[in-house]
């Protein structure tokens, strides 16, 4: 497994909008493993490696989208004191961002490290009224141990902040920021390296703003027009102190996840049914997830055009949304292998209904 890879796609910045740094990663990457990689009017990269082989189902096109974007924020204002307020983009618990370091990056290509904190008293001061009452997204703000009038020499609203954070090794796992969805855009490109062989054309689509919409994989989508689309994301694994069995919806170490449903989308029974064989005859561990809220690019590629028959390939990390995500280097690999196997296939697969 190249974890060199997936540490510089994880901590490289990339907030929905502005992901040309990773971008600049993925790219040549998939240009080692595809026949022609473009980029849209978007941003998204579509890689296209094109099928070998005849028969029927040969010329389906078979689209993968695993989004680059991250959660983050913009700078929304600089105070004349140098503390600068933020527009958040994506999804936060504020509970986990309690004076986290973060990186701000000027457009000019620097990047500064700041700490992120609330705007409230500390410890010491809290009347009992206060105390436990969690931040809020709002309240916080950036402080680059800096003075004001420098600062607005190098900041401005509309620059980029990401949490810091680098990917580390830790027992059987990985951990760190972004793997939301970089871990996914490895896997893609890892089970393209994988590949024996395939019929079908594989679009691989590296997407943009996901965590804003589903974005860039409405517009590649309505593109390419697939016949089979596979979405490639994290899901919850909730095997954790407090979590009732029923409510697990996946866990660490128990393999790749093939979805069955979330809240934006039902995946097709019949791909269902064929990652699930190929998971079988392959001796690749997997799981089966349902996961009562959220979504994926699935949602954006089932109904392009006159729709497509959609799925979602996920893996388990812990603390999803927060600096510590925590995935099992088993997990990731049963994805990759998963998907390379299933793409050397998918021409024979039955998706109709």
């Amino acid at each position: 497994m190249r974890l060199d890879l997936l540490k510089r796609l994880c901590e490289t910045p990339g907030i929905p909008g502005y992901e040309e740094r990773i971008r600049r990663i993925v790219i040549p990457e998939l240009r080692e493993v595809a026949d022609e990689v473009s980029t849209d009017a978007l941003g998204n990269v579509v890689a296209l490696k094109r099928g070998g082989g005849g028969g029927q189902g040969a010329r389906r096109k078979v689209m993968l989208a695993a989004h680059m974007d991250e959660i983050g924020f913009m700078v929304s204002h600089v105070s004349d004191r140098g503390f600068l307020r933020l527009q958040p983009l994506g999804g936060f618990d504020p509970r986990a961002l309690f004076q986290q370091r973060v990186q701000v990056h000027a457009q000019a290509g620097t990047s500064y490290r700041g700490v992120l904190a609330p705007a409230a008293k500390p410890a010491h001061l809290l009347d009992e009224a206060e105390r436990g009452k969690a931040p809020k997204l709002e309240e916080l703000y950036v402080d680059l141990a800096m003075p004001g009038e420098r600062v607005k020499g190098l900041i401005q609203a509309g620059d980029m902040v990401t949490l810091d954070r680098t990917v580390e090794e830790v027992g059987d796992c990985v951990i760190g920021k972004a793997f939301d969805d970089r871990l996914s855009v490895f896997i893609m490109i890892e089970a393209l390296r994988a590949l024996k062989g395939a019929s079908c054309d594989i679009y691989a689509v590296a997407t943009v703003q996901e965590e804003v919409g589903l974005r860039g994989a409405v517009t590649s989508s309505y593109a390419i027009d697939p016949d089979i689309s596979v979405a490639l994301d994290v899901t919850l694994a909730m095997d954790l102190p407090g979590a009732a069995e029923e409510g697990q919806i996946t866990r660490l170490g128990g393999g790749t996840a093939i979805k069955l449903m979330d809240s934006m989308s039902i995946s097709n029974p019949k791909l269902v049914r064929a990652f699930r064989e190929t998971a079988e005859r392959e001796g690749i561990k997997y799981q089966m997830e349902i996961l009562p809220r959220g979504g994926t690019d699935a949602c954006a590629m089932q109904r392009a055009r006159g729709g497509s028959a959609a799925i979602t390939l996920s893996t388990p990390p812990r603390y999803v949304h927060t600096v510590n995500e925590m995935a099992d280097r088993g997990d990731i690999q049963a994805g990759i292998d998963l998907l390379a196997r299933f793409l050397e296939r998918a021409h024979e697969v039955d998706y109709t209904l």
